[in-house]
């Protein structure tokens, strides 16, 4: 009791603090687990400020970032509940609900932007379907950059991997870890240093932008760009909340949702490469896979593929024969 009580008070107080907003303003509050260094956090502050301006203040978006609210496991039923209007999440971390909220962790499945795009174009329709069953409803979606693996030697195949307690946040990540005779470790963003420092972890897989936000040169010396997968944030509303606001209101919303997502992809390439290049300015050696060591990447990665294929059932081959076509569309 204590606790929801807590929450309250702090959803009444910031709503309060927005005073530059009319008085009249319809005040939602959006959830975050990034802070406000993320990217993904910059581009979330930009989309409410967008909406802000678009509705001439009649729609005031106050963003919560680094889990100042609600943790990040507690974001999507918090939203769903109306808790909170709005949120964001690693798209991944939703796993367990549906294996379709999986895919864009598949390794070798999307290593690229541009697939990446198609991959999110081809699972939107899914995926709106799915939250709209429960009441949401999906507003844009912006990935990480390609994600590589860190450890403090030189990476050159997989044998390597026998015993070694790598950080893994999502439930692909574990069976790729373990696939790989790795033993997985699941640990929050804001945790890897502590991680490392007591041992509990000896390498991880993620982005460039987490290595560098995490100051990982202080644990790790190697970067392998392996190019895994790209996966995503979504930024997801009440369906509720947002039905209630007027048509130009909502208009509003989408226009803003549509340039948050454009915009955010770029930043997510134009992050990638700050962050590699801050890496190397620390003494980060970032290398390529080896022939031999992508063979073996790639072979851990199938056999996820035709796992989770089998799990997803008749959606998943919808989705992979539409992100198919849509590559088969880029190259014409």
């Amino acid at each position: 009791m204590p606790n929801r009580v807590f929450s309250l008070c702090m959803l009444a107080t910031a709503g309060a603090l927005s005073l530059s907003t009319p008085a009249f303003a319809e005040q939602w509050n959006l959830a975050t687990p990034y802070g406000d260094a993320s990217f993904h956090t910059q581009n979330t502050k930009a989309f409410a400020e967008d909406v802000a301006a678009a509705t001439d203040g009649k729609l005031a978006i106050n963003v919560h970032s680094g889990g100042s609210l609600i943790s990040h496991a507690e974001i999507k039923p918090s939203v769903r509940r109306g808790t909170v209007q709005a949120g964001e999440v690693f798209l991944s971390i939703l796993s367990n609900e549906s294996p379709i909220y999986e895919v864009d962790t598949l390794p070798g499945l999307a290593t690229s932007y541009q697939d990446a795009f198609d991959l999110w174009q081809a699972s939107k329709p899914i995926i709106t379907e799915l939250f709209a069953k429960e009441g949401l409803m999906p507003l844009y979606a912006v990935p990480w950059p390609a994600q590589g693996i860190y450890t403090d030697f030189t990476l050159t195949d997989a044998s390597q991997f026998q015993g070694l307690r790598v950080r893994a946040p999502n439930i692909n990540t574990q069976r790729f870890v373990e696939n790989l005779g790795g033993i997985p470790t699941q640990t929050e963003e804001a945790d890897i240093p502590t991680a490392f420092s007591t041992g509990r972890v000896d390498a991880m897989i993620t982005s460039v932008s987490t290595g560098n936000s995490m100051s990982a040169w202080d644990y790790v010396s190697n970067y392998n760009d392996a190019k895994l997968w790209l996966p995503k944030n979504i930024v997801f509303v009440n369906k509720r909340a947002f039905d209630r606001l007027d048509a130009d209101t909502r208009q509003a919303v989408l226009d803003a949702a549509a340039k948050a997502e454009q915009r955010g992809w770029m930043m997510s390439k134009a992050d990638a490469a700050k962050s590699a290049k801050a890496l190397e300015a620390h003494g980060i050696t970032i290398s390529q896979p080896s022939d031999k060591l992508q063979q073996e990447l790639k072979a851990a990665g199938q056999q996820l593929f035709e796992d989770w294929q089998a799990r997803a059932g008749d959606q998943a081959k919808e989705l992979v024969t539409r992100y198919r076509e849509r590559q088969a569309q880029q190259s014409q």
